[in-house]
């Protein structure tokens, strides 16, 4: 176990660290080649140019002003002193209130050692009631939007006289015949989207190309044609790119014309569009048909946020994916434990002494020694699990979810339950077992609870250690963005011809919920867990919720271009996982007060888990409904205002493209010599009006039954109006 010296050790070079990346920060920031690097947000919404260029031509790349190096750490009170109602309107409702998880942690952990139950089930009562009423006045605030108006039908089962197009509009017109609007069917393009994603490919290394002749137009660039241009025959690089996006345009003009044409292309889904709120909000809070497996209808994704390659998947196929990714998660999870139990090694001497003796000289000096025990272990960790977001995030996306938000948030469930198998019970139990593995086995079973309440004190400094290198200097280094800002200045010198080119150089990036938010929760976890077995390691975690905060508002406000907006989703995730943290917590306790003197005070502690599983019972049936249904009220209210507001609103034409595949619209603009080709078949497939195509039906599946308001089989609106009059 490292000793306090080898904690001392690693703060100092976590310390330094993190100093070190703060201070690279506020100067790079300044200096006029890297504006776009850390304000790519304020570029992207046309809020800031380029510094001038004026005067010296050093000027261009370094900042020569010796007063803004004075306010170089000036950054902090910027990024805290935008007010949140301005912070919401800037970054949106899920960068405010993913913020305010930091804040929830700091102001949490604070008085920690003196009621750490009571005080967060508070904290989380009044987070749940202030996110949830942020919510909806961010709804009822919020600018028109085409998910407001639009439900995602799903599983519209085949009928071999209707088109998927024409079954949709009949059922939608008979059913919701006052307030049905608009239809856009879903289309497998996955073969467009590799085609044009391989064009634009093929356009970057054209461009690249033709700035390497220009340059030096003596020698006209080579290439080889075979993989990855390590062999094949040697061509002329500029006129075989040339000629693999022409073959390759050909191919998307055709595959276009299939998508559009073909019926196997059509997918058994549709986003339907309504005249209000209130009948969005009724049709996709409803069941639609007596059998629940047909025509199901959920709110539809804000274009941004739908994830269109999983579009295609047939719902018959979610529930087995879902079943193989569980089990595959599993292995994952529980095979995992084999390198966390080797990282353990690492924080134990004698065990790297007894593996290679050769060693011992180097590790037992002192300086070597504190560096293993306090610093190897917590970057050992974290580099084997910096592919874990990923897999995650792959795994999600075959479980076949239709939305980037909810690929997030089930990442991120993945990620925290894995966070606390292996990162935590791996570090506790694992290593107590690879390192007490013969008194396990010779010793009585009613032991073992005692082994391990021992465990979880003595592995407190691996995680201050971890918490130094994951949260200080890891949050340290993300503001200094080493690693988007290395490839913007690879592309700016190699790629970058024009000024539209320099934009597209830089990808601000998100958030990222899938990685960030579990991992706020895992340190509420460890900070629950200790604070009463091990306070000192509270205050690490106080100093991390403290610099992430600040740093995370800052990359919000001038970095970080969010992909969607969720209307705060996510916060019922976020209050689930701090509860069971809490439950988790109450037990470790139970076990370790169990193992001591104190085993007698251990009834008093057994209604703490009741009392907050309850607390989480009245949470979520108080406040959660608020983030899974929207109350017709509030739609009505929206409604009548926006009617009161703009009488002669035209919702069709808002409506009709907004669900357009937005592959279609980057194969249109990848190939400018077919764009009035390309116009014509859009207005024709996306654009056509919603005049009701007689049935070709024979029979009246999905029908109601013969009314006085109807005796037709597929009524239009006028119809059903002349028939509702006396």
């Amino acid at each position: 176990m490292a000793t306090l010296s080898d904690i001392g050790l690693a703060a100092a070079l976590n310390i330094i660290t993190a100093f070190i990346f703060l201070l690279a920060f506020a100067i790079l920031r300044l200096q006029p080649f890297n504006d776009r690097v850390y304000f790519p947000k304020w570029y992207l919404r046309g809020l800031r140019a380029s510094p001038a260029t004026s005067g010296a031509f050093v000027n261009k790349f370094i900042n020569l002003d010796y007063r803004s190096y004075i306010r170089f750490l000036n950054w902090m009170p910027d990024a805290l002193r935008m007010p949140e109602p301005e912070l919401i309107d800037h970054a949106g409702l899920d960068s405010a209130v993913y913020l305010r998880i930091y804040l929830l942690g700091f102001y949490t952990h604070v008085v920690m050692a003196y009621a750490v139950t009571f005080w967060t089930c508070f904290i989380l009562k009044k987070e749940y009631e202030t996110v949830a009423n942020m919510r909806l006045h961010f709804l009822q605030s919020e600018k028109r939007r085409p998910d407001q108006f639009t439900v995602l039908v799903k599983n519209v089962p085949p009928d071999a006289d209707e088109s998927v197009s024409e079954a949709v509009e009949h059922f939608f017109l008979v059913n919701h015949p006052d307030h049905y609007l608009t239809h856009q069917v879903v289309v497998n393009a996955n073969k467009l989207s590799k085609l044009v994603e391989e064009k634009k490919k093929k356009q970057n290394w054209l461009v690249y190309y033709q700035n390497k002749f220009e340059r030096n137009q003596s020698k006209r660039p080579l290439m080889k044609t075979g993989f990855l241009g390590l062999w094949g025959e040697k061509v002329d690089a500029i006129q075989h790119h040339i000629s693999e996006i022409e073959r390759l345009s050909n191919e998307i003009a055709e595959e276009k014309e299939n998508v559009v044409n073909n019926p196997k292309a059509i997918m058994p889904a549709a986003f339907v569009s309504f005249k209000t709120r209130w009948a969005a909000a009724v049709c996709a809070q409803t069941q639609q048909v007596r059998n629940p497996t047909l025509w199901l209808t959920e709110w539809a994704p804000e274009p941004r946020d739908v994830f269109w390659q999983n579009l295609p998947i047939p719902y018959v196929s979610l529930t087995v994916r879902r079943l193989i990714i569980a089990v595959a998660f599993f292995f994952l999870t529980f095979f995992f434990i084999v390198p966390i139990a080797f990282v353990q090694s690492l924080a134990n001497i004698e065990g790297i002494e007894k593996a290679a003796p050769f060693l011992k000289p180097i590790i037992e000096v002192k300086t070597i020694k504190s560096f293993i025990q306090g610093f190897l272990p917590g970057i050992a960790l974290k580099i084997f699990l910096i592919l874990l977001p990923t897999i995650l995030m792959m795994m999600s996306k075959f479980e076949g979810f239709l939305s980037i938000s909810l690929l997030e948030r089930r990442s991120a469930s993945r990620y925290y339950l894995f966070n606390f198998v292996n990162v935590f019970l791996g570090s506790v139990i694992a290593g107590t077992v690879l390192e007490q593995l013969d008194t396990f086995l010779k010793q009585s079973v009613n032991k073992i609870p005692e082994t391990i309440g021992v465990a979880i004190p003595m592995k407190a400094t691996f995680f201050i250690t971890y918490i130094m290198v994951d949260g200080w200097s890891g949050t340290a280094g993300e503001i200094l963005r080493l690693k988007p800002l290395i490839i913007y200045h690879l592309k700016n010198f190699f790629l970058v011809k024009t000024e539209k080119d320099r934009e597209e150089a830089m990808d601000p990036g998100s958030i990222g919920f899938n990685t960030g938010e579990p991992q706020i929760q895992f340190y509420f976890l460890i900070g629950l867990i200790y604070a009463v077995v091990t306070p000192l390691l509270t205050p690490f975690i106080l100093v991390f919720f403290a610099l992430a905060y600040v740093v995370y508002r800052h990359q919000i406000i001038n970095v970080y271009n969010q992909e969607y907006e969720s209307s705060a989703a996510f916060w019922p995730d976020v209050h689930g996982r701090i509860v069971a943290a809490l439950i988790i917590s109450q037990l470790l306790l139970l076990g370790l007060l169990s193992t001591k003197e104190a085993a007698s005070s251990t009834p008093f502690l057994l209604a703490l888990p009741i009392l907050t599983i309850g607390f989480h019972t009245y949470c979520k049936g108080r406040f959660e409904p608020a983030f899974v249904r929207y109350p017709l009220q509030e739609a009505m209210m929206k409604d009548t205002l926006e009617r009161a507001r703009e009488p002669n609103l035209d919702l069709k034409v808002y409506l009709q493209n907004a669900y357009i595949p937005p592959i279609f619209k980057e194969a249109d603009s990848s190939d400018s010599d077919d764009d009035d080709d390309d116009d014509d078949m859009n207005d024709k497939q996306w654009e056509k009006d919603n005049v009701l195509v007689p049935t070709k039906r024979q029979s009246r599946k999905s029908t109601p039954a013969p009314s006085k308001m109807s005796v037709d089989s597929s009524p239009n609106q006028q119809d059903i109006q002349e028939k509702d009059k006396p």
